[in-house]
């Protein structure tokens, strides 16, 4: 199996007690790291990102290349450099300060070609809505085009749409944007709150129904500590994750979820072993500091 994950790779800041420790992550890359751990040795794992040619880059490739995961789809750009995020911690909840400006991923799909050869013989393509969101024009509509033949040519693209709205100019522009990603999906992994915040979702059946309007077949919707509602090819799954005594950090919390449920489907797993591992896997991860955990995947 290969899975291809597309987006950003960061800087990250993290609280470590009074100072502040410094690592890579960002959404769709802390998919792939978790997917890397969890998937047979023989699967592979890789990246289509963007980065510079700077000392900050080189360790940033470097890293990725040492976690397993192909580094043949990172382009690097002189003209650019990575971006930066900080977390900032209140109750195990997170939120984030950004500096991506001069981010090379930004201009990720401005090689339309360079997109082909890295879906080419993928079984799974998977972004998201930051991947989408951070992206210059007209790279919007050159990487839907490539997801396009992508799945055309029998390939399965995942979606997650994980809502930022300060990425967006406006929100009429987001909403239109994930949804013409969400069409362009097999399956779609989405987060209630966000769903409910920004599309004005009356519960988790509405996220499903609004998404399989757009074309997915399959529709994953996330809610924290509540059920997972699930509908693939008309049937409904529900989970109740185990409850969680302290969140210590609820950063990677969906991306988890994601890499297990991913590793899961492209093992033959149905739908109630992959809801529950994925939210096993978030479980052990939001009781841990920071994007990337080792101690939550040991013993998975």
């Amino acid at each position: 199996m290969r899975l291809v994950f597309v987006g950003e790779c960061m800087v990250e800041l993290a609280p470590d007690g009074d100072r502040l420790r410094r690592g890579f992550a960002g959404d769709t890359f802390n998919m792939a790291w978790y997917a890397r751990r969890l998937c047979p040795g023989d699967w592979a794992v890789d990246y289509v990102t963007a980065i510079g040619t700077d000392a900050i880059s080189d360790e940033m490739a470097a890293f990725i290349a040492a976690s397993g995961i192909g580094t043949a789809h990172v382009q690097r750009r002189e003209d650019r450099t990575v971006g930066l995020y900080l977390i900032s911690l209140s109750d195990g909840e997170r939120s984030f300060s950004y500096w991506r400006g001069q981010s090379a991923a930004r201009l990720l799909a401005a090689d339309r070609t360079a997109l082909d050869r890295a879906f080419a013989g993928a079984d799974i393509v998977c972004l998201s809505g930051i991947t989408v969101a951070v992206l210059e024009d007209p790279g919007r509509d050159t990487l839907a085009a490539a997801l396009a033949d992508y799945r055309a040519g029998g390939g399965s693209v995942v979606f997650d749409p994980n809502i930022r709205p300060r990425l967006w100019h406006d929100a009429a522009t987001m909403r239109a944007v994930l949804t013409r990603f969400a069409g362009l999906s097999d399956v779609v992994l989405a987060s209630f709150e966000d769903e409910a915040s920004h599309f004005g979702d009356a519960d988790p059946a509405a996220t499903v129904a609004r998404y399989r309007a757009t074309g997915a077949p399959c529709v994953v919707v996330k809610d924290g500590a509540n059920p997972i509602h699930a509908t693939e090819v008309g049937r409904d799954t529900t989970v109740s994750p185990d409850p969680v005594r302290t969140v210590v950090d609820s950063t990677a919390a969906g991306d988890s979820f994601n890499a297990a449920y991913l590793v899961g489907l492209l093992s033959g797993a149905d739908m109630s072993a992959r809801l529950t591992a994925g939210a096993a896997l978030s479980r052990r991860v939001i009781q841990q500091r920071g994007a990337l955990s080792d101690a939550a995947v040991d013993g998975m």
